[in-house]
């Protein structure tokens, strides 16, 4: 089997699966959501047909919820998800960001974060969707201060503590809505089974992967990403590609051959979530697809590799996307280039000027 072609399928950007939102986030295990506009993109390009209004949508229901999940960071998980994986993984997110907290300074007594808890979630009763702004605002006019990065951690703790979750699009920013009003109660699962289903998730998708880049995804220990791992029994197959060991689940297919261009966003899955990005991007071209502080930039992926770069211009109802190549012996037909940009077009409901 071709190493690229059993990523590509499990990621679902060749002969996509899925339908919706909310069961492709759910395949996926969670999508790192970092930038919240093109975010909803790496959600998009791996459904059958998709718009940015069917994201919005999915968000506005909770089908799916854009919260701080793994490492931590911005990440997509499906709403019936949501609570076994944060019991699984709240601790130590909450844990990291404490420490950040710590770090940058912000000294804020627990009563204050008790009271704004409080009047947070009484603003929000009622399905209210609101933004960080409108928050800070109402928070302000009762007498608390939010300047200093105060905001953020009153933020994160409420995240932390599960008292809320993001809320509708509001013309295309994130809200926050309460966690119980937009998400239904299920069942917590044995920390065993939530490990044994994450690396599912994981796996499933992201084949071939090593423990290596499960751990990096999950934000697991090495024990229990191990742990996690040997709970799955003959689920997963070793198989060699090159010189290296690499973990395949036994559902993993791979893709008929035939040349796939994607527009890839900023932070998506199919760099994001390894540890090591080399075997679809040779080492020389990683500064031009994401930095040494964690960013990343939008990518075009041709075969399952990376081979360049991207980049959206709107202007009025124009949307313009430039390209450019690593190499320049890189050739692609210009066909496929079209058919990437029109994908994209359509998510976004720009026409072709």
């Amino acid at each position: 089997m071709r190493f690229e072609g059993i990523r590509m399928a499990c990621q679902q950007l060749t002969e996509t699966q899925f339908e919706t939102p909310e069961d492709l986030v759910a395949w996926m295990g969670a999508l790192q959501a970092q930038d919240y506009t093109m975010s909803k993109w790496a959600i998009g390009l791996r459904l059958k047909s998709a718009t940015v209004e069917e994201i919005n949508k999915a968000l506005a229901e909770g089908e799916i919820i854009r919260t701080h999940i793994m490492r931590p960071t911005w990440h997509y998980v499906a709403g019936k998800d949501l609570r076994w994986m944060w019991q699984l993984t709240s601790p130590r997110v909450r844990k990291t960001v404490d420490v950040w907290i710590k770090a940058s300074g912000v000294d804020i007594p627990k009563e204050v974060y008790v009271r704004c808890n409080d009047l947070i979630g009484r603003m929000l009763q009622g399905k209210r969707s609101l933004t960080r702004e409108e928050i800070g605002n109402e928070l302000e006019r009762i007498g608390i201060i939010t300047s200093h990065n105060r905001m953020k951690c009153y933020i994160l703790r409420a995240e932390m503590e599960g008292i809320i979750c993001s809320g509708a699009d509001r013309n295309g920013k994130p809200t926050y809505a309460l966690l119980d009003e937009q998400v239904p109660w299920t069942p917590v699962l044995p920390r065993e089974e939530a490990l044994a289903r994450l690396a599912l998730r994981y796996f499933q998708s992201h084949s071939p992967a090593t423990v290596d880049d499960f751990i990096w995804w999950s934000g697991l220990t090495a024990t229990e990403a191990k742990q996690a791992i040997g709970a799955l029994g003959d689920q997963l197959i070793k198989e060699h590609f090159g010189e290296r060991e690499f973990w395949v689940h036994a559902s993993c297919r791979e893709a008929k051959e035939k040349e796939v261009i994607h527009f890839l966003p900023p932070f998506d899955e199919y760099l994001i979530s390894y540890k090591d990005r080399s075997p679809v991007i040779p080492i020389e071209h990683h500064p031009k697809a994401f930095n040494r502080w964690g960013i990343f930039y939008p990518v075009i992926l041709y075969n399952g590799q990376i081979i360049g770069n991207w980049n959206k211009i709107k202007k009025k109802k124009e949307l313009i996307v430039n390209t450019s190549f690593f190499d320049e012996g890189i050739t692609c037909r210009t066909g496929l280039l079209h058919q990437a940009e029109d994908h994209y077009r359509n998510f976004c409901r720009y026409v072709r000027v």
